[in-house]
């Protein structure tokens, strides 16, 4: 199994972040896709057209959220961590994602920096 630590910088603040990455209205403005989601935890969330689906672990509202992101038949979940820490008026979203299969590491990766944060930042410029 590999583990994936990255950060990035969105130009919003963390309220605004927090808000694009938990409630499925705003996460289809940014993705372009039907989201379901809400910031409880033990709920069920799928985003991308169900492309990545999971379970909602914990929630610290503006600053942190806890997932965990099924693949297929593994049995033990990847887990992901999205930490927002304010940078003056911007946010450095800081992703962990752990339990990566070894086979999935360099899409995860692509998928992280190209696809699921590239449109959040896109959609804040």
């Amino acid at each position: 199994m590999a583990n994936f630590k990255k950060y990035y910088k969105v130009h919003a603040e963390p309220e605004l972040v927090y808000q694009a990455l938990t409630n499925a209205a705003t996460i289809k403005l940014w993705t372009g896709a039907d989201a379901v989601m809400e910031p409880v935890e033990d709920t069920e969330f799928s985003l991308w057209d169900d492309s990545i689906c999971g379970r909602n672990i914990s929630f610290v509202p503006f600053k942190e959220m806890v997932q965990e992101w099924y693949f297929g038949d593994q049995e033990t979940p990847s887990i992901v961590t999205i930490r927002l820490h304010p940078d003056n008026h911007h946010t450095s979203v800081e992703v962990r994602q752990t339990y990566i299969p070894e086979e999935d590491f360099e899409d995860i990766k692509d998928g992280w920096t190209n696809v699921y944060m590239a449109a959040l930042i896109d959609f804040y410029k």
